[in-house]
C-alpha cells in the first residue's frame, strides 16, 4: 500500500501522466473537431504515423522543431482533404474511406522511412524539444515539476483544447459546425454552406492528428519507428466518444488514460516479478473501456454523423 501512495505522491509521475497524454490530446480533439461536423474520420491512425515520420524527417534534414511539426500539420491537413474529398464530395462510406486513409498512409510512411534509411537496424536520430520551465511556477514544490516543466507542444496541446472549447460553444464558427454535425439542410437555410464547414472541419481535424504523431518523434522520442504509433488512433477515436464530443471532457479522458498507462509502467516496476507485466500492460485498456461503457450510455451522438449531405436531398 505505501508503495502505491508514493507512486501517486511522486511529482515524476504527473509529469509522465502530461507527457503521455499530449498525443491523445492532439488526436483526440482533431477526431472531436472532424464528427462535430458529421464526419467520421478512421483515418487517424495513419495520419498520426505519416505524421510522426514526416516531422522526424523534416528535422532529420535540417528543418527546425517547430518547422517540422507544422510540416506535420500541413500532412495532416493532405489526407484530411482527401478524405473529405472521398466522403464530403463523393458521398463514400466514412468507414471505408478512413480506413483506406489509413493503410495508405500507413504504408507510404513506411515506404518514405525505408528509402531514407534503407538498411540500418536503428535509425538516426534528432535533437528533440527540451522542457521549459515556466519562471515563477516551476520551482513550486510538487506541481512545479509535475505540470510546469514540460515541452512546448504539451502547453500547446493543452491551449488548443481551451480554444477548442471556446470556439466550438461561443462562436459564429463554432455553431455553424455543430449545426452542420446536427443538421446540415437547417444549417444550409441559415446560410451556412454545409460543405464548406466539412472541408474545413476534416482538414484542421487531420492537421491536429498530424502534430499529435509529431509529437512522438519531435518530443517523446528523438527517431521514428514505423510502429510507434500504437494503437494511439484508435484511442482517440474512444476518447472521443468518452468525452460525448465536448473538447474539455476530451482533455479529461486523454489526461485519465495516461494517468492509468503510467500508472501501470511504475507498478512493473514496483511488482516485479510478483505480478506477470502483461497484466499490468492490459490495466489502462480494461480501465478505459469499462469507463467508456460508463460514459457512452450517455453520450449524445451529433444526429448528422456519417450521412453524406447532398444539397436540396432530405
Amino acid at each position: 500500500m505505501m508503495q502505491l501512495f508514493d507512486i501517486i505522491a511522486s511529482s515524476g509521475l504527473w509529469a509522465a501522466i502530461l507527457r503521455i497524454a499530449t498525443p491523445l490530446i492532439f488526436g483526440t480533439l482533431g477526431a472531436l473537431l472532424c464528427e462535430r461536423a458529421g464526419v467520421l474520420n478512421l483515418g487517424i491512425e495513419g495520419i498520426m504515423t505519416f505524421g510522426a515520420m514526416i516531422g522526424w524527417l523534416s528535422v532529420y534534414h535540417g528543418a527546425d522543431l517547430w518547422t517540422g511539426l507544422l510540416i506535420a500539420a500541413v500532412a495532416g491537413g493532405v489526407f484530411g482533404l482527401l478524405h473529405a474529398g472521398l466522403t464530403v464530395t463523393l458521398g463514400l462510406s466514412q468507414h471505408v474511406s478512413g480506413l483506406g486513409v489509413t493503410l495508405f498512409a500507413s504504408s507510404f510512411s513506411y515506404y518514405v522511412f525505408r528509402l531514407i534509411v534503407p538498411l540500418a537496424n536503428t535509425p538516426p536520430t534528432i535533437m528533440p524539444f527540451q522542457p521549459i520551465a515556466i519562471p515563477g511556477l516551476s520551482t513550486l514544490p510538487f506541481i512545479g515539476p509535475a505540470f510546469f516543466t514540460q515541452t512546448a507542444p504539451t502547453y500547446l496541446a493543452i491551449g488548443i483544447a481551451l480554444l477548442m472549447a471556446y470556439v466550438i460553444f461561443r462562436t459564429p464558427v463554432g455553431l455553424a459546425i455543430r449545426m452542420t454535425g446536427e443538421n446540415p439542410h437547417a444549417a444550409e437555410a441559415q446560410g451556412v454552406n454545409p460543405m464548406k464547414v466539412r472541408y474545413g472541419a476534416v482538414i484542421m481535424g487531420s492537421a491536429l492528428m498530424g502534430m499529435g504523431g509529431a509529437f512522438l518523434t519531435l518530443s517523446a522520442f528523438n527517431s521514428f519507428f514505423p510502429t510507434m504509433v500504437q494503437g494511439r488512433g484508435w484511442i482517440c477515436i474512444a476518447l472521443v466518444v468518452f468525452a460525448s464530443w465536448r473538447p474539455g471532457r476530451a482533455l479529461f479522458g486523454a489526461l485519465l488514460f495516461a494517468f492509468f498507462d503510467a500508472f501501470q509502467l511504475r507498478l512493473q516496476t514496483a511488482l516485479s516479478g510478483l505480478v506477470p507485466y502483461q497484466l499490468f500492460l492490459m490495466t489502462p485498456y480494461i480501465l478505459s473501456i469499462a469507463a467508456l461503457a460508463v460514459m457512452a450510455r450517455r453520450a449524445r451522438v451529433p444526429q448528422a454523423l456519417m450521412q453524406p449531405y447532398r444539397r436540396g436531398e432530405r
